[in-house]
């Protein structure tokens, strides 16, 4: 097996200091530098066949460039030594001809990750990765498809891909910052097409991904895609008005982005925020936590620095229903004169948790969810729509199916779910432990009462 540790090259990481050395020769007052390289391999197949084959290999170089007063961000893809030297010329004398900013700064040192030397500390870079050839690529794809094993059933169509990636970062900066990220991915994503007898065309998909290529799952992604898509046909309409919603883990993380966002200081001093003059208050309920995890080792979504480089950490987000963080960078903090945090949150959890009166099964999955709350709609899909930023107002179209006693019924298409998210998390009536490790945003099956569809 050959050692790995990254794909930037050492002349590429020197490359990069010599930049911030002669940006700061040029007059810059300080410099922030991020160095930015990654390769991807994908093999699609259609129909049981290979279809395409992609290679793509990405380096860039960006530049924070903090001159008297004034502040600019430039990148090239060009690293070569003299055209570096032009290109950071006319950068500087672009960013004097802007007006001051005295919001803009690099971020405190005591605020700089200083445990990320080599990339390498989260374990999200499988060693094994240079020994993947094209031959074990392809063969992975042909054999995750299942075409012809179903050939002469229900099923029309099916497009699988097979990709594989390698992503590194390097980030430094003129007050001291030196750090580094190497993560790996393996993903294999599919889509199968059925018809029933009538000629009606239903679509499901499935996929899992991981940072390790053993802990990926391709192999199961076929048959599961399939019976989603089988588990549409038949769909019947039904009445609108309120239900018990329950949402799969696929799709949950869908109703928690919008709270994130509305956490975020640039959306928080525009006054784009249903959660303005939020923090410290309990606007959820007490069983609603959300915990930023962002050091779980070997597990997708983990980072030990923002992309200003300031260290990550553990951090409540949610606490018994009370909002205890905003995600402020260091421009924001000063804009706003608010004490500075991440840029954002990195890998949210929300761990298991069940209302006042409900008892907690023994199985927190999306079957024991249903059980749990007895009747009502499952959400397997959101069809478009959106949310309001500024009131938390929201309408979303959905795919999924009516459950009665625990148990699906049927499936229900074309309905929407309308309200407001405030609202829709204080009716939070359980939330399970079937979060999927393959996203960065470890949500798992939720339940809410009252939520209100029409047809």
């Amino acid at each position: 097996m050959k050692e790995i540790n990254g794909i930037l090259k050492e002349e590429e990481i020197l490359l990069a200091h010599r930049c911030m050395e002669k940006a700061l020769s040029l007059g810059a007052d300080k410099v922030r530098i991020t160095l930015n390289k990654s390769l991807m391999e994908l093999f699609g197949t259609l129909n049981g066949e290979l279809d395409k084959v992609n290679h793509c290999l990405d380096r860039s170089l960006s530049i924070c460039l903090f001159v008297d007063g004034r502040f600019g961000s430039f990148s090239t893809n060009r690293l070569v030594e003299g055209e570096l030297d032009s290109f950071l010329t006319r950068s500087i004398a672009m960013v004097r001809m802007l007006a001051e900013d005295p919001c803009r700064n690099l971020p405190d040192p005591s605020r700089i990750c200083k445990n990320a030397p080599t990339g390498l500390e989260l374990g999200l870079c499988d060693p094994s990765y240079p020994d993947l050839t094209s031959d074990r690529r392809l063969q992975l794809a042909m054999d995750a498809s299942i075409f012809r094993k179903h050939t002469g059933e229900d099923l029309i169509s099916e497009e699988g891909e097979y990709s594989d990636s390698i992503f590194d970062t390097y980030v430094i900066d003129s007050n001291g910052l030196k750090c580094r990220h190497t993560e790996t991915s393996f993903e294999y994503g599919v889509e199968m097409t059925v018809q029933d007898p009538e000629g009606n065309r239903f679509s499901g998909y499935w996929w899992d991904s991981a940072p390790i290529f053993n802990n990926l799952k391709a192999l199961s992604c076929g048959e599961t895609a399939l019976q989603r898509a089988r588990a549409q046909m038949g769909p019947e309409k039904i009445p609108g008005g309120e239900y018990t919603m329950v949402v799969d883990s696929e799709n949950s993380s869908r109703l928690l982005t919008p709270l994130t966002n509305a956490l975020g200081a640039y959306a928080l001093q525009q006054k784009n925020s249903f959660l303005l003059d939020s923090l410290g208050k309990k606007l959820f309920p007490e069983w609603l936590y959300v915990i930023d995890r962002p050091h779980a080792a070997g597990q997708t979504g983990s980072r030990l620095f923002d992309s200003e480089g300031v260290a990550t950490k553990e951090t409540p987000v949610i606490e018994r229903g009370v909002v205890k963080e905003y995600f402020v960078n260091t421009y924001m903090s000063a804009k706003m004169g608010i004490d500075p945090s991440v840029e954002d949150v990195i890998r949210p959890v929300i761990p298991p948790c069940t209302a006042p009166g409900l008892e907690r099964p023994e199985k927190m999955d999306r079957d024991g969810i249903m059980a749990l709350v007895g009747d009502g709609i499952l959400v397997t899909g959101f069809n478009g729509g959106n949310s309001n930023s500024a009131t938390g107002d929201f309408s979303f179209g959905i795919e999924g199916f009516l459950f009665k006693d625990g148990k699906i019924v049927h499936p229900v298409r074309e309905m929407l779910i309308t309200g407001n998210l405030i609202t829709l998390w204080n009716n939070l009536l359980a939330a399970g432990d079937d979060a999927r490790s393959c996203k960065s945003k470890l949500i798992p099956t939720l339940a809410f009462g009252k939520v209100y569809f029409s047809a």
